[in-house]
């Protein structure tokens, strides 16, 4: 007795030292063990009790003060003492084999005559009767020996799909994407084939099919495809998307375009998002996604849509166009083209080529430059720009990047062109125009990168021109 209860107060001590509730929590069940054999000790010390009873004590308290002592040391062994964690390497369920194993050694060795005869009977009986939740605690040790997935990762499991919560002796808790929990024994984990998402690193291959009409070549459709995923943030850059053809259908030239995450919980809304950008992209670039019927289509130049029913009236906002009349303004709306962006594309990107301005018919869109942080401007329904690349061929100066949904018209050099070659006194008006209007820009952009702007004598731009106009 005086044994029990020097273990329990050691116990309770060591309880109240650690700051692990782990910890704690094992300790308790020591605790309990070492109380119940102090118990049992008195019982025979004060209490009359048959010699049957007795003998049963005597076969008990050792039992008792074995697996209590080899619990308590397993556990301040095993566990970190200033830390609520489990060790990756010995998970609950591993501590508690352990445990099991070292007292049915113990009880075997030191007692040996009384052990064997009962655990031979009852081995076959508990044998029989729990033969499937064995199944599973045994699947379940290999399952954490192996650790073919940890808690927090995404795996599937038996057609099932979703995160790892939790691993017990029986069974393996998963979360789905929907919320739910689902519960897989140990012992079909260990027979179904295992899919971790998560190993042996977060990278996480997505795959995207899209149709494209047969009208549209295929390396077209691959490089609008590149550039309708430069910009999302939802997939990894440093791995290049691979875009293949994957089928000549009935209707349409199927796409397969393959992407990389890190978020595999995210999935859903990465396949969105690539869904969403290839479409607003084809649209621009008038590649058509046909519906699963067959048509008869008369052959068309795969072209982004000409912008039809718009009136003259619509280029009155643009005041570097008010030298020109209406039957004009009416031939260079012939020419332009009807765009969709996005919230978050951007339209044109500083430094690259252009020989096209841009009418932003509604939305809204942000200008930014690549030396300065933040929005240098931002554009409404009736702004424009681009239009020194229009004149000059000049690559773009800022990038603009649409905030919500924008329509545009894009004018082309070709439309303005023939507009001028009808009427050449259109360019000195025209350049007049986007002279003041560039003196006005360069001296807004001096202000926000507080470098030098030197003007362009008017004879010299005008002298760029005509000669970028072939006139």
């Amino acid at each position: 007795m005086i044994i029990a209860v020097a273990l329990l107060l050691f116990t309770l001590i060591l309880r109240a030292a650690t700051a692990s509730r782990r910890i704690r929590g094992k300790l308790l069940t020591s605790c309990v063990l070492f109380a119940t054999s102090a118990g049992a000790a008195a019982l025979l010390k004060y209490a009359p009790l048959t010699p049957a009873v007795v003998d049963q004590i005597h076969t008990a308290n050792p039992l008792l003060i074995t697996f209590g002592v080899i619990n308590v040391l397993v556990v301040l062994v095993i566990n970190p003492w200033r830390h609520d964690r489990v060790p990756e390497q010995f998970p609950t369920i591993v501590q508690d084999a352990i445990v099991i194993g070292a007292f049915a050694l113990a009880a075997i060795l030191f007692m040996q005559e009384k052990i064997l005869a009962t655990t031979a009977v009852g081995a076959v009986v508990l044998g029989f009767a729990l033969q499937d939740t064995l199944g599973n605690l045994f699947a379940g040790l290999a399952i954490q020996v192996e650790k073919p997935f940890r808690v927090g990762h995404w795996v599937t499991i038996a057609g099932t799909e979703g995160a790892v919560t939790e691993i017990t002796w029986r069974a393996t808790k998963i979360r789905t994407k929907a919320g739910n929990f689902v519960i897989v024994p140990n012992s079909v984990v260990a027979k179904e084939t295992i899919t971790n998402y998560s190993e042996p690193t977060q990278d996480t291959r997505l795959e995207v099919d899209v149709g494209a009409s047969y009208d549209s070549t295929p390396n077209d459709v691959k490089a609008v495809i590149r550039d309708a995923l430069r910009d999302e943030p939802l997939i990894l850059h440093d791995r290049e998307p691979d875009i293949l053809m994957v089928d000549f259908a009935a209707s349409a030239i199927t796409y397969r375009v393959r992407v990389w995450t890190t978020d595999f919980s995210a999935d859903m809304l990465v396949r969105d998002r690539v869904r969403a950008l290839i479409y607003y992209t084809f649209r621009r670039h008038g590649i058509d996604i046909p519906y699963p019927i067959q048509v008869q289509l008369s052959e068309l130049p795969a072209t982004a849509p000409v912008a039809a029913n718009v009136s003259p009236d619509t280029l009155d906002v643009v005041n570097i166009f008010a030298p020109l009349t209406a039957d004009q303004r009416g031939r260079l709306l012939q020419g332009t083209r009807a765009l969709v962006y996005a919230a978050g594309e951007p339209i044109v990107r500083e430094g690259a080529h252009g020989s096209s301005m841009f009418l932003l018919m509604r939305g809204d869109a942000a200008v930014t430059l690549a030396r300065t942080s933040g929005e240098v401007a931002r554009l409404h329904d009736g702004d424009f720009f681009g239009e020194m690349s229009l004149l000059t061929g000049e690559p773009r100066t800022a990038t603009v990047t649409a905030v919500t949904d924008c329509r545009l018209l894009e004018i082309g050099v070709e439309a303005f062109r023939r507009v001028a070659l009808a009427d050449p006194t259109i360019v000195e008006h025209v350049t007049a125009a986007v002279a003041t209007r560039r003196a006005e820009l360069d001296l807004h952009r001096a202000t926000r990168t507080m470098a030098t702007v030197s003007a362009e004598p008017p004879h010299t731009f005008l002298a760029r021109v005509r000669d970028f106009l072939k006139l």
